[in-house]
């Protein structure tokens, strides 16, 4: 798979690539943060296209997001995030979501830094690039894509451009999952305060009892499969109901740097990953999962807890995430500066205080033999 990078100029324009002089493209637009089913599903349906069409499949992916750059746009009197910005409300590093795509047999895949000047470009303006510079025949979305300078370019806008100059056509593909859900549009992560994955609080609601708390949560319709109901499912500690949209265990990545080492005097010791973490974190908690080593994993019990101290980088409070790995020996695994995956499986409870070393131990045991039932 090729990877090309581009960066717009200050008046929005891109120099795209010409891929082939005869040979024709399929084409998909879009972030893909998380790389959901619904992602899946378009992006297997650019293959399947191109592919008999003997066609070029092709991805063009905004980075950083589209929602970070406005957002931090309006905050800060027009001003675009710095490039070394951490977005910590990404759910996955671009370089994962390259990794999924090239799994699915992706040929080219443009990566566009996404800036306001290339954001004010019309819809038209932009499909026109597509067809002129990667000679795109046919492109796919899903069902309630939006492109161009205010969104104007969705679904139908498209639809109604590719019948009247019939140059492309327009393949829509239902990435919408079993229906919509409601999420608050403020909601803050929500640690558990009990033991075990948490319900969803709507599914023994009433209609009269959801709409209730649809209104005092001012919470809005949103697709069942799409990467804001993962954050938010992750920000409550709902990890398998995340997981199931994801189609795989939500995952982190970073690298392991030495910690308190507080674990190892009570016979737990922990990988500690850096501040240079990828991925979303999910909310306080401990958690059952995996640790990855390169071909290597290991069952383990997965600590996230907040420190309260701020980071620069995101202006959030830093947070901690430690890895108790399980294995077969019971021995350490000496990972200081290896650059690791942890991947979540289920939560297990909240963050809380013990009145002893004790306590605490007892507790971890039992985190332990509930990590190693979830992870068989």
């Amino acid at each position: 798979m090729d990877i090309t990078r581009l960066t717009p100029d200050e008046q929005g324009m891109v120099e795209w690539p010409t891929l082939s002089n005869d040979r024709k493209a399929v084409v998909s637009v879009g972030v893909f943060d998380g790389f959901h089913l619904g992602h899946r599903a378009v992006i297997s349906r650019v293959v399947e296209l191109a592919h008999k069409a003997d066609a070029f499949a092709v991805a063009v992916v905004f980075d950083p997001r589209p929602g970070l750059v406005h957002r931090y746009a309006a905050a800060h009197n027009g001003e675009e995030p710095a490039a070394d910005m951490v977005d910590s409300q990404a759910l996955t590093s671009v370089d994962e979501r390259l990794r999924h795509m090239e799994e699915l047999g992706i040929d080219h895949v443009l990566v566009v830094r996404y800036t306001l000047a290339f954001a004010a470009k019309s819809y038209r303006f932009f499909l026109g690039q597509m067809v002129g510079k990667l000679g795109m025949r046919t492109l796919v979305l899903g069902q309630d894509a939006a492109m161009g300078n205010n969104r104007e370019g969705d679904v139908k806008a498209i639809a109604n451009l590719a019948a009247a100059t019939g140059v492309f056509e327009l393949d829509v593909v239902d990435d919408r999952g079993p229906g919509e859900t409601r999420v608050p549009p403020d909601a803050q992560p929500t640690m558990p305060t009990t033991w075990g994955e948490p319900a969803d609080p709507l599914a023994a609601m009433t209609k009269a009892e959801r709409r209730a708390w649809s209104k005092k949560h001012q919470a809005k319709a949103v697709r069942v499969w799409s990467s804001t109901n993962v954050r938010y499912l992750l920000s409550q500690g709902r990890v398998k109901d995340a997981n199931a949209i994801l189609g795989r265990p939500h995952a982190i990545e970073g690298t392991v740097v030495h910690g308190e080492e507080r674990g190892r005097t009570i016979g737990f010791p922990t990988a500690n990953l850096g501040d240079d973490v990828t991925g979303y974190l999910p909310v306080d908690g401990v958690y059952a999962g995996w640790l990855i080593d390169g071909d290597k994993r290991w069952p383990s019990a997965i600590s996230i807890g907040t420190k309260p101290t701020f980071s620069e980088k995101t202006g959030l409070h830093e947070r901690v995430v430690e890895a108790y790995a399980i294995t077969d020996n019971g021995e350490w695994l000496d990972l200081y500066e290896h650059h690791v995956r942890v991947e979540f499986v289920g939560f297990l409870r909240p963050q809380v205080k013990f009145d002893g070393p004790d306590e605490l131990v007892a507790e971890l045991k039992r985190n332990v033999e509930e990590t190693k039932r979830l992870t068989a």
